[in-house]
């Protein structure tokens, strides 16, 4: 099976890499950039949907998206993460060079990602409405907020394809190809965000529209792609049967990890709700500083989901020594790419927000450049939570990092409820602060916990064959 897997790779060039050889750092690297650059182009979708409806709307129009973010990566966030933990086991399966389970884990992954999308959209659009009320969404930025999340919920199965697609590539070491795709599915949304809002003259739907459009021809795509790049994915009907082991072992891994992106979530609207208390100048603020936030982290997040699969295809192959040298290695380049970024956010932290923010709007341009400091200083912490929390998800103790999760949104709600009484609109800034000290504080631990706990399970193993070898050594005498 290694031999096949050696010829498949000769023979199609770039695509899949074993993560199990070579210098854990080294590889890390390699996969880690492709990695980087579709994270920077999936912020594209909302960083040029915020651009465009800050420039050529509004500033209503503007808050009305930014308060969608928080609800949008409540649901969103949910899929991509089940996506994500569902390739954990194909990528386990390749690491340990069992392609007849990889097959199988991944056929039934698409099963269970029909239904989750049927369900998932069909609750969204039904009362998403409802959810902004709850959010307590100023009058004027309501209807905008509904208008356009409205239709990005409806495109769920849209962003669930692309996602899982996106998963069975990294699974299998080739980070490489859902770049192409972004790349394409970015400038397909550019192009239609231009077409729909200053040609067409729609509002706030028309961005949403080109988002989702983006994204179902970057997920049809990128699947007929991964079918016809890929001899170890040509299924027969026998691996299309679903399997009660294979959706149990899917959902061990998988509901947690999208369960942690919820929960955490959830913590970003109880505090997207106490920045509303502050008005749509804040609102607006905000809603810059975060498409700020979200470009500026995309290495830090990269580096996350490059230790997934890392930690995922080396714990297929029993190489536990190799995860904890790549995590080691990992972290400490993440912490040098931290401070470098805060240097850039002191120095054109202001220039950054005006992508989004007309320069006239001084007050909410105060408000973006104190969000986004505050948070950068606390970079280096969110870097312990991205390579531990992914690496812990790559080894299979999904819920530990679910747990990491409820701590985040813990904090995030001390944060929003208690503390603006006393600092204001700098308790909204330090959020983020409070949500990765509390995350460190349990996964740095546990960590090393799961480390201990395969290792003992290793040495059992290890024990049983060398007392099965020498039985029947005795017995062959």
């Amino acid at each position: 099976m290694v031999e096949t897997i050696k010829k498949t790779n000769n023979r199609q060039g770039t695509g899949m890499k074993d993560l199990t050889v070579g210098k854990p750092f080294r590889c890390i690297l390699e996969f880690w950039l492709p990695v980087f650059l579709g994270t920077v182009f999936q912020q594209l979708y909302n960083m040029v949907d915020t651009m465009i409806v800050g420039k050529y709307l509004g500033l209503n129009q503007l808050a009305g998206v930014g308060i969608t973010g928080s609800l949008s990566f409540l649901v969103l966030g949910f899929c991509i993460g089940i996506c994500s933990g569902f390739a954990i086991p194909v990528a386990q399966s390749f690491g340990a060079k069992d392609m007849d389970g990889l097959r199988k884990y991944v056929t039934n992954s698409v099963w269970y990602c029909g239904v989750v999308s049927v369900v998932i959209t069909t609750l969204t659009v039904v009362f998403c409405r409802q959810m902004l009320v709850w959010m307590n969404t100023p009058g004027e930025a309501f209807r905008y907020a509904y208008m356009y999340i409205v239709i990005i919920f409806a495109g769920i199965p849209f962003s669930v394809l692309y996602n899982m697609v996106s998963g069975i590539f990294r699974a299998l070491g080739d980070s490489k190809s859902p770049v192409v795709f972004l790349i394409i599915s970015s400038v397909l949304n550019i192009g239609l965000d231009l077409l729909f809002i200053p040609v067409f003259k729609m509002d706030v739907e028309g961005a949403a529209l080109a988002t989702i459009i983006a994204q179902g021809v970057s997920g049809f795509a990128s699947l007929i792609y991964l079918i016809k790049k890929y001899d170890i994915l040509k299924m027969q009907k026998e691996d299309w049967k679903p399997r009660l082991s294979y959706i149990k072992t899917l959902t061990i891994i998988g509901l947690p990890m999208g369960l942690q992106y919820s929960i955490t979530a959830v913590g970003s609207i109880v505090l997207q709700t106490a920045v509303n208390s502050f008005g749509e100048i804040a609102v607006a603020g905000v809603a810059a500083a975060s498409r700020v936030y979200s470009l500026i982290s995309c290495p830090l997040e990269a580096m996350g989901n490059t230790m997934a699969t890392f930690a995922g295809q080396n714990m297929g192959a029993k190489r536990l020594d190799r995860i904890s040298k790549g995590l080691y290695q990992a972290t400490l380049a993440c912490i040098a790419l931290s401070v470098v970024t805060f240097g850039v956010v002191v120095l054109f932290g202001n220039e950054l927000s005006m992508l989004f923010i007309k320069k006239e709007e001084v007050e909410a341009l105060a408000y973006a450049y104190q969000y986004i400091l505050i948070s950068t200083i606390g970079f280096p912490l969110l870097t312990f939570v991205l390579t531990v929390r992914f690496t812990i998800q790559g080894m299979g103790f999904s819920a530990f990092a679910m747990t990491a999760g409820a701590l985040e949104m813990v904090a995030r709600c001390f944060a929003a409820l208690v503390l603006p009484a006393q600092f204001g609109f700098t308790s909204v800034c330090l959020a983020n602060l409070f949500a990765w000290i509390a995350a460190d504080a349990f996964l740095i631990p546990a960590f090393f916990f799961c480390r201990r706990k395969l290792e003992g399970k290793q040495k059992r193993r290890k024990r049983i064959q060398f007392r099965k070898l020498r039985f029947l050594s005795r017995a062959g005498r």
